[in-house]
């Protein structure tokens, strides 16, 4: 008997994210890939734990 399944695979994004492409200076890369290398975690887990991080402590500042 056939597998009669249908399967139908998650389209890129559907996963509540969004791929961005940023340029970041070297010095910030090298930094987190010495965090990558002693936690084992990859760019991507660093990097949102590092913006969430800044984002939920920002402060702004009105202009004077």
């Amino acid at each position: 008997m056939m597998n009669e399944d249908f399967v139908v695979k998650k389209l890129r994004g559907e996963d509540g994210t969004t791929n961005i492409t940023t340029r970041l200076p070297n010095n910030l890369i090298e930094r987190i890939e010495k965090i990558v290398i002693k936690t084992g975690r990859n760019r991507t887990q660093i990097i949102i734990a590092a913006l969430e991080y800044a984002l939920d402590r920002l402060k702004i500042e009105e202009a004077e």
